[in-house]
C-alpha cells in the first residue's frame, strides 16, 4: 500500500514531522450548555474544563490525556458553517450505536445523511461508519477500521451488503 511519501527525496522524508495521532479538534456551536449536555449524555465524552469567559469547553475523547474536543460558542447567525468530526470506536459499539442514538432522540444516518438503523462500509478503507448530527447540525461520525482488504470499486455500501458480498 502506498503511503504518499515514496516520491519524496530521502532528505525531505527525514525533515518531515512524524505525526502519530490527532490530539484536538474544535466545533463551533450556538449554545455551549446544550452542546455540552449532548456531548456528555449522547456521545459519552467527559468534561475536561469549561472557560465561561471565552464561552468554550473541552471534553476528553477516550482516555484522559489522549485526545480532546473543543466546543466553542459563537454568535448566532443565519450563515453557519457545518463541520464534521469522526470518532474512532470499536465495531461492536457501532453496531449498538443506532439503538443508543434512537433512544436519545437522535437520528442515526447513513453516508447520504438519510435515517438508517444500519452502519455503512466505506469500502475504499474499508471502515464501518454511522453518522448523526449534533444540536447545531454538525455531522458526527462513528468509525472503525475493518481488517478486510479494501475494495474501492464497491464505493459506500450497507454493512449487510458488505457481509454478503
Amino acid at each position: 500500500m502506498r503511503n504518499g511519501f515514496e516520491c519524496l527525496p530521502r532528505s525531505m522524508k527525514d525533515l518531515m514531522l512524524r505525526i502519530t495521532n490527532l490530539f484536538e479538534a474544535h466545533l463551533t456551536v450556538s449554545n455551549l450548555e446544550r452542546s455540552l449536555d449532548f456531548f456528555e449524555r449522547v456521545v459519552g465524552l467527559h468534561l475536561a474544563e469549561t472557560f465561561s469567559d471565552r464561552r468554550a469547553a473541552f471534553c476528553w475523547v477516550g482516555e484522559y490525556g489522549q485526545s480532546m474536543l473543543g466546543i466553542w460558542e459563537v454568535a448566532r447567525s443565519p450563515q453557519r458553517t457545518r463541520q464534521h468530526i469522526a470518532f474512532r470506536v470499536e465495531v461492536p459499539d457501532i453496531l449498538r450505536a443506532a439503538a443508543h442514538l434512537n433512544s436519545a432522540g437522535v437520528d442515526p444516518l447513513d453516508f447520504e445523511e438519510e435515517p438508517t438503523n444500519e452502519p455503512v462500509v466505506l469500502a475504499w478503507m474499508p471502515a464501518i461508519s454511522l453518522y448523526f448530527h449534533d444540536p447545531d447540525g454538525n455531522l458526527l461520525e462513528l468509525v472503525s477500521m475493518l481488517a478486510d482488504k479494501p475494495e474501492p470499486a464497491l464505493g459506500v455500501i450497507t454493512l449487510t451488503d458488505w457481509l454478503t458480498r
